[in-house]
């Protein structure tokens, strides 16, 4: 008789501990089924910008851009793109005053010029050598980068290691040698192959 207690005690562990599986499979299955609606939406923004058609329309939206902007070089570090707004607001309507900065957020000293007007570009650039806070700008039209086009730039020998092909300078072998020419210390034994040892 407690044999057959002990048996429904444990056929109700059992299925208590079935029941709690099941939703610990239910719980598992949810979850994997809203992951895999996360990585296809993410896999479809990736792909919209990726999508070559998309990146087309953007370079030509980009060339668009660049034909309407100025590079405005030596521009004086302590120059805010207010300055540089008002400086230019003769040519015509400034859209956006880019300057560069690097990591530290300090400027490097040149910025960029959006327009609204394709026209007001060629005003700009009657503007090349014209002086912002006691310097003189260097104008130019933005030009456009070509995504995987690189500029050729011809490599400078380094002063350091001579010119490339040659080797660098090595000493001869005996002018340094610590026991004089041709002699060899006591404890080096010369090398002799010997299959015995």
């Amino acid at each position: 008789m407690e044999n057959d207690d002990v048996d429904m005690v444990g056929e109700d562990n059992n299925e208590v501990e079935l029941d709690e599986m099941k939703k610990r499979l239910k719980e598992m299955e949810d979850e994997t089924s809203a992951l895999r609606e996360m990585q296809a939406k993410v896999e479809k923004e990736m792909g919209s910008v990726q999508d070559p058609a998309n990146a087309a329309g953007s370079q030509i939206n980009k060339e668009e851009v660049d034909s309407r902007s100025i590079f405005v070089g030596n521009v004086d570090y302590a120059c805010t793109p207010e300055d540089v707004q008002q400086h230019f607001q003769s040519c015509g309507t400034v859209n956006r005053v880019t300057i560069r900065t690097d990591k530290f957020g300090q400027p490097k000293g040149y910025a960029y010029v959006e327009f609204l007007e394709v026209e007001a570009v060629q005003e700009a650039l009657s503007l090349n050598e014209s002086e912002l806070h006691g310097r003189q700008l260097k104008v130019t039209a933005k030009r456009t980068n070509v995504p995987g086009m690189k500029q050729f730039r011809p490599r400078r020998a380094n002063p350091y290691m001579g010119f490339r092909g040659r080797a660098p300078y090595a000493p001869p072998p005996f002018a340094y040698a610590p026991y004089g020419y041709g002699k060899v210390p006591r404890f080096r034994m010369g090398m002799r192959y010997s299959p015995y040892y």
